[in-house]
């Protein structure tokens, strides 16, 4: 069965273009979802991507970017009449990043087809695409979906402040997440939004355990706290040399975590069985996976050598 499953990602695409200094250093193809499946088809997973992009060049090389690093297309959209979305990235100088978005607000088409899911399979969701009104149709079914066959399913909250005035109105779709996840993760920058608390144990025991029994908090460069119905582990994230942006460590992270999954034989049936050590192989990896992407400008993990596009698919400007 370890060799059939894989990895379905669902979000949006948006073409990120790197500052540093007030000047563009790089752009590069992302969205939170989008630079998980790449690190995902990167590390040797089978997978699969669902989305949309706008018919212009930008989209067409997005699609080009997600088959050149093993990702499958058949259920992502190039839409007439709609362009890419674009997002300006500007560096600080420990790499992190502030932003300005130019994009319209995401919403499902008509023709839209769905993967196949299968037991041992991994749903990769999140963002403020996976709880507006325009894809809540789309996300519904794919929930529905994964219920039924008895996939996990990995939900990154991803909540920036800039959706803060709108809150309320998508608290109802976060917490139907909440119930329809095997696995919530989030920063504790995302909590302090959503719960005004970046205490990660009573978010937990107040806020997650009533809806989902499996948790990931992190915070940056800090310790990553894992809770369970058995109990809470807290992890120590390994330090990081030469960061030259942190843009997708977060995303790197969940793709890791998803791969591990998969590469670790564990499924939604044993995933209850899972004590400290099984945890701390899981978040090691992940770890792994955000540390490389750190000392890139790329958002993702560094393309295996075997494959000559995976270096030139990084445009610098």
């Amino acid at each position: 069965m370890k060799n059939s499953r894989k990895v379905i990602g669902v979000g949006e695409t948006i073409l990120d273009i790197l500052f540093r200094g007030g000047q563009p250093v790089a752009a590069v193809p992302g969205g939170s979802s989008f630079n998980s499946i790449i690190s995902v088809g990167r590390a040797g997973v089978p997978c699969t991507f669902v989305g949309y992009t706008g018919a212009d060049i930008v989209g067409q090389q997005t699609v080009d970017f997600l088959r050149s690093n093993g990702v499958g297309t058949e259920h992502f959209q190039i839409r007439q009449g709609e362009k890419s979305a674009i997002s300006l990235a500007f560096l600080g100088e420990n790499g992190d990043a502030t932003y300005s978005f130019y994009k319209e607000a995401p919403h499902v088409a008509d023709n839209w087809t769905l993967p196949t899911m299968t037991h041992g399979d991994v749903l990769l969701y999140g963002s403020y695409y996976a709880a507006c009104a325009g894809m809540r149709p789309l996300i519904t079914q794919l929930l529905e979906r994964a219920a039924h066959t008895g996939a996990i399913v990995y939900y990154d909250l991803n909540f920036r402040c800039n959706h803060r005035h709108e809150l309320e109105s998508l608290m109802p779709a976060i917490l139907q997440n909440f119930r329809q996840s095997t696995i919530v993760r989030g920063s504790t920058d995302d909590f302090d939004v959503i719960f005004s608390s970046r205490d990660a144990n009573y978010i937990y025991n107040v806020y997650i355990s009533r809806y989902c029994p499996y948790f990931i908090c992190t915070a940056g460069a800090e310790q990553i706290t894992v809770c369970t119905p058995t109990g809470c582990y807290e992890f120590q994230v390994p330090p990081i040399a030469d960061v030259v942006s942190t843009v997708g460590a977060g995303d790197s992270f969940n793709a890791g975590f998803a791969c591990a999954l998969i590469w670790e034989g564990i499924t939604l049936n044993s995933m209850p069985s899972l004590g400290r050590d099984a945890w701390r192989s899981l978040i090691s990896t992940a770890c792994r996976f955000a540390g490389e992407t750190c000392r890139s400008t790329e958002n993702y993990i560094k393309a295996p050598s075997k494959s000559p596009k995976g270096e030139k698919n990084h445009k610098t400007i």
